[in-house]
């Protein structure tokens, strides 16, 4: 049973003791987990966060592996290259004294990447639930739609997670609405496809961030942090969802990354929107053509497949207000 006092996200989760949060499309989306895992933890949770990770994962030593495919990352892990999310969140737990190691699976298809996820479980001790996380929702998306965005690590984990019909609660929650707009995302047919979710009962609804909540304040100190970690290339995507938790409106001036492009950073990017992994995946129109993929370019290639059969495409909607 829900109730309008609790978001149906933390309903479904009261009773899990062990929770995985986990980054659905590599890079930075493991923060958007972080305040989730927070607020998870003040309940009495015991939380894991992982990361499909776009490092390279493959220098590191043997002594990193607590299983194939399956990388601890901790505050002083070493790594040849400078980009190292899953290293920075992991030394930012550890300013705050917190369990500071951050599990990564390198970039596989989706029968290695689900072979790691049972690995990680299993050196967990089991869980009662994984959460995938996404910065920004195009992990929504279905199939037919006009544009995808970025979909082939997020359809990976997706898969992967799908297939662990043992672990009891498997939830998705995205954060950052608008973001993919620059990867060709339509906000509308994401609206669209939530509501097909919600008719199927796999909406679980919405949630904001607010700044000043102990997860809130969190969050932002740590995309801080993570932002001087790679000044290089810092993350769009939660300068964009920080800028927004701070109540900051319009084309707001993070980084050079997005110098000749124009922002559109509102509140809609602090809301968590948040369903059912299961029927997410039931939805998705081609997942079942990834299941025996190997590599991540022949997700690509069968998703490429899927869209040159299509009959037509949902064309994109302006929001008519």
């Amino acid at each position: 049973m829900f109730s309008l006092r609790e978001p149906a996200f933390f309903s479904r989760l009261r009773d899990a003791r062990r929770v995985l949060v986990a980054g659905a499309g590599g890079g930075f989306d493991v923060y958007a987990g972080l305040p989730l895992a927070l607020a998870l933890r003040s309940a009495g949770a015991e939380v894991h966060l992982a990361s499909l990770s776009f490092s390279d994962l493959y220098g590191l030593d043997l002594d990193s592996w607590v299983a194939p495919d399956v990388a601890a990352v901790r505050p002083d892990t070493p790594l040849r290259g400078d980009y190292f999310p899953e290293r920075s969140l992991a030394r930012w737990l550890r300013t705050r004294e917190l369990p500071d190691t951050v599990y990564a699976f390198p970039l596989t298809g989706v029968r290695p990447l689900r072979a790691a996820y049972r690995a990680l479980l299993d050196h967990l001790g089991g869980v009662d639930a994984v959460v995938l996380v996404d910065g920004g929702t195009d992990i929504l998306m279905q199939g037919d739609e006009h544009g995808l965005g970025t979909p082939e690590e997020d359809m990976a984990s997706l898969a992967a997670v799908a297939g662990l019909d043992d672990v009891p609660h498997r939830l998705v929650a995205c954060v950052g609405f608008g973001v993919d707009a620059y990867h060709g995302v339509n906000h509308s047919l994401v609206l669209e496809n939530l509501a097909r979710l919600d008719r199927a009962g796999g909406y679980l609804g919405a949630f904001s961030l607010p700044r000043e909540s102990p997860e809130g304040a969190a969050y932002l100190d740590a995309v801080a942090h993570a932002q001087d970690c790679h000044a290089s290339h810092p993350s769009i995507v939660h300068g964009s969802v920080s800028a927004a938790v701070r109540g900051e409106f319009g084309d707001v001036r993070f980084t050079e990354r997005t110098r000749g492009s124009e922002l559109f950073v509102n509140p809609l990017m602090g809301l968590y929107f948040c369903v059912d992994l299961p029927a997410l995946a039931r939805a998705n129109l081609y997942l079942d053509r990834l299941e025996h993929t190997v590599l991540m370019r022949q997700i690509s290639t069968a998703i490429s497949a899927f869209r040159e059969e299509l009959p037509r495409q949902r064309p994109p909607r302006a929001f008519p207000h």
